[in-house]
């Protein structure tokens, strides 16, 4: 890439989730001196105790060399006003940026905005989402919000927060149920837990498709697809698991009381309310693919159910440019754009893409680009034999 853009990772989670006590322990970690935070309002988060001075453009540097920023309306404004003044020496240089939303929010319009905001584009890229999850409250919130459930189908980085408090043995199976629940949700998303001996901040830092670190671009840790594979594949058996347990009910052999609770799903399907309909999964293609097939095919999609493409990430092989992969990312009807890589990362030349999706099934989207593709791939075969069309 020819400019090192400044990651941004956007940090969601609903009200009371534990985002400000996150936020709190990077301001005060010296690791991230070189790390600006946007926040909504300071009194939202509860920063003031942070606050080493307070400027009148609502920029502060707190004691470790954090900059903290509010956002004053439009967001854009905010990064752009942010990103001059650090040019001008106005402000601490920094190297990563985080901007914390609202509870309530959807994390889709701050997205939109990063990727197709030309001059945003030129000096930031999205590092990543990182979702914080109660642990005590999320079943009874995941149930009754869409919004939580989201954010957490789109998150790259799901914290576990409150964990302290899962003292009993109910508890503690009810959070490994929580889980199980969340990874099903979104299999691409690592999950960590806040309270954890080994938890480290640097763990929320380590999902861009960037690294600022190593000046590198990371394909593989970014996109992650063997995940959404083996969660395929476990799926699978659930079914066929559970297809095994009706037919036993179906010819009268019952398991007593606990058959119930025995793995959760009763809890999985309550927990998941209005994430029922959200499916994770991976596309592969073994050929090289159509820049055109693929983009019109992409162009449908989006067309008739963008709402519904909650995420999607993929490198591509595409045909006439075999020796140079391109990586995609969209969140909904919004794509990025491609980024060009120089070589591919490793031995594998498959074109991976994952897709997180709200009521668009793994065979709908299978089935639509397997059809547009083979019909390109039938068009180029006889296209010499064809007359030129008539121009209009």
């Amino acid at each position: 890439m020819k400019t090192a853009p400044i990651p941004v990772i956007l940090l969601t989670g609903f009200l009371g989730s534990g985002k400000s006590t996150l936020l709190g322990r990077i301001l005060r970690d010296p690791r991230f001196s070189d790390t600006a935070v946007v926040v909504n309002e300071f009194g939202e988060v509860g920063l003031d105790g942070f606050l080493v001075e307070h400027s009148l453009e609502q920029t502060v540097e707190m004691t470790s060399g954090c900059l903290c920023c509010t956002i004053r309306g439009d967001v854009r404004q905010t990064l752009l006003s942010l990103h001059r003044r650090q040019a001008e020496g106005k402000v601490p240089a920094f190297e990563r940026l985080i901007i914390e939303t609202t509870g309530l929010a959807d994390p889709a319009p701050v997205l939109h905005t990063l990727m197709t905001e030309p001059r945003l584009a030129n000096r930031y890229m999205l590092g990543g989402v990182v979702t914080t999850v109660d642990a005590v409250t999320a079943e009874m919130t995941l149930e009754r919000h869409a919004e939580s459930v989201k954010q957490v189908a789109v998150a790259d980085r799901i914290v576990l927060t409150k964990t302290d408090m899962v003292l009993d043995p109910t508890s503690k199976s009810d959070l490994e149920i929580l889980k199980s629940d969340l990874q099903r949700l979104n299999p691409g998303a690592r999950i960590v837990d806040r309270h954890d001996a080994g938890f480290d901040l640097r763990q929320l830092f380590d999902t861009s498709l960037y690294d600022p670190a190593t000046k590198s671009i990371d394909v593989q840790r970014w996109l992650n697809s063997e995940a959404y594979e083996d969660s395929e594949s476990a799926h699978a058996d659930d079914h066929q698991h559970a297809h095994e347990h009706d037919h036993d009910h179906d010819h009268g052999h019952h398991h007593g009381h606990d058959h119930h609770h025995d793995d959760g799903h009763g809890h999985h399907h309550d927990i998941n309310r209005h994430g029922d309909d959200i499916e994770a999964f991976s596309l592969v293609f073994d050929e090289p693919i159509s820049s055109t097939a693929f983009t019109f095919a992409l162009d449908l999609l989006i067309s008739s159910k963008g709402a519904d493409l909650l995420r999607v990430k993929g490198i591509l092989n595409i045909l006439d440019k075999p020796e140079t992969p391109v990586v995609i990312h969209g969140v909904q009807h919004v794509f990025h754009d491609p980024v060009w890589l120089d070589a591919w990362p490793d031995t594998d030349r498959r074109s991976k893409i994952v897709f997180i999706t709200r009521g668009i099934s793994k065979a709908t989207v299978k089935t639509l680009f397997d059809a547009i593709t083979t019909l390109a791939s039938s068009r180029e075969e006889t296209e010499p034999e064809l007359e030129p069309e008539p121009a209009s």
